[in-house]
């Protein structure tokens, strides 16, 4: 739950018509938090089925129309659209005359900071950009993920208050990024989340492979360990046979992802080499140990099996 306390009365949006443009798994799960917190939605643009069938169930009664109308009814627009697809977004409604004075425009890629709408900030708009750092569903339970998700805000400084109002009223908490970092954010942010389902996704596979009836429930509190401690220690969490220098171990890896999922392999090492790099640095893996672990390595990746990594 978010304990900010909410800014004072001056400081706060004035109860606004939101409109949403681009229905994805985003933004109507934004725009049902603002009406939580007061906001009225009034419109939403929706292309295909699915995300008729989102706004529906996130925005009942909401009106599905083109996003030049629904920027006509609404006082804040949050244009929700993927990364590649904000910058003409937000030059064609400017050309088009479809942006008024005063609207807020509020966009939510985490990779663009306020600048991709300086199209809309010379007609006028008041531009904000509010990322939340979470994953999203497209169903009423993003709404309660939102309480305590953190989002980078980035927006001019007039306009830095009424950014984090709007973001503590969805029940976030946000946190303020520089203009020149956002794209490193959020590298940073996809390295931690989108990788982590990957390399779950390939856990499980392997381990139905080996014949583990339950695998998820066999990762479940493995995994909910490893991230608890890292979050709290960070590399002195590393644990595991690539930071003892096992190389006979990790050898024995490689030989089976080469046998029963070759297209693991190359994932594997290349953050077997990233953990052994990081355990080397902060004293956890032994010098000695990390030469036989770092062939081992190699010889993952030049198409031999590394066994050889035994007998070193």
């Amino acid at each position: 739950m978010n304990t900010t306390p909410l800014p004072e009365p001056k400081d706060r949006p004035a109860r606004l018509t939101v409109g949403v443009v681009g229905a994805g798994r985003v933004g109507p799960a934004l725009a049902a938090a603002l009406q939580l917190a007061g906001h009225r939605p009034v419109a939403v643009s929706a292309v295909s089925d699915t995300s008729r069938r989102r706004a529906a169930q996130l925005l009942p009664d909401v009106p599905v129309m083109p996003p030049a109308e629904v920027l006509q009814r609404a006082d804040l627009v949050l244009l929700t659209v993927p990364d590649d697809a904000l910058p003409d977004l937000v030059a064609g409604l400017a050309d088009t005359g479809s942006v008024r004075p005063g609207q807020l425009l509020v966009h939510t890629s985490g990779r663009y900071g306020a600048q991709v709408l300086d199209p809309a900030l010379r007609a006028g708009a008041l531009p904000l950009a509010l990322h939340p750092a979470m994953t999203f569903t497209g169903t009423p339970v993003d709404v309660q993920r939102l309480a305590g998700c953190s989002f980078g805000v980035t927006a001019p400084e007039e306009l830095r208050l009424a950014a984090e109002a709007l973001v503590i009223e969805m029940g976030g908490e946000p946190e303020w990024i520089a203009e020149e970092n956002r794209p490193l954010y959020h590298a940073a942010l996809a390295l931690g989340a989108n990788h982590l389902v990957t390399l779950v996704a390939q856990s499980l596979e392997l381990l139905r492979t080996a014949g583990v009836a339950a695998p998820d429930r066999m990762l479940g509190p493995l995994l909910g360990a490893a991230l608890d401690n890292a979050l709290r220690s960070g590399d002195a969490a590393l644990t595991g046979p690539v930071a003892r220098g096992d190389a006979g171990t990790v050898a024995a890896h490689v030989t089976e992802l080469r046998r029963h999922a070759p297209q693991a392999v190359a994932g594997y090492v290349a953050m077997a080499r990233a953990t052994a790099d990081r355990a080397l640095a902060h004293g956890l893996l032994k010098p000695e140990l990390a030469e036989d672990l770092l062939g081992v390595l190699a010889d993952g990746t030049d198409g031999t099996d590394g066994t050889e990594g035994d007998a070193r």
